[in-house]
């Protein structure tokens, strides 16, 4: 187990490779931010286009590689629609982009 501030190292570098806390809040409406073991959950705020997500789960695994969920949340329960496994973290905003249906930046 991690301690706190490893955790949030972790989940700080990845809100970053995503274009920072600010950006993410402003373009996507992402608001609860949860710095996990080894990544970060977020949820954002809005309505979704139709086959996509608004919760973003992204793990720092043992490769040094991304593993990533997005899903829905409804009636407080979490459904996947789009798991990644070993992704780059130049890969991290292409793909959130995609399973959400939000642009991450300009």
């Amino acid at each position: 187990m991690k301690t706190k501030e490893e955790r949030q190292q972790i989940a700080g570098t990845i809100i970053s490779q995503l274009g920072g806390m600010n950006r993410l809040s402003v373009m996507t409406g992402v608001h609860n931010f949860t710095a996990m073991d080894s990544g970060v959950l977020f949820k954002m705020k809005g309505l979704n286009a139709p086959g996509c997500g608004n919760v973003v789960r992204v793990e720092l695994n043992s490769l040094d590689l991304y593993d990533v969920k997005i899903g829905t949340v409804r009636k407080g329960e979490v459904s996947w629609k789009h798991t990644s496994e070993g992704v780059y973290a130049d890969m991290l905003k292409s793909l959130i982009e995609t399973g959400t249906g939000r642009y991450l930046s300009l």
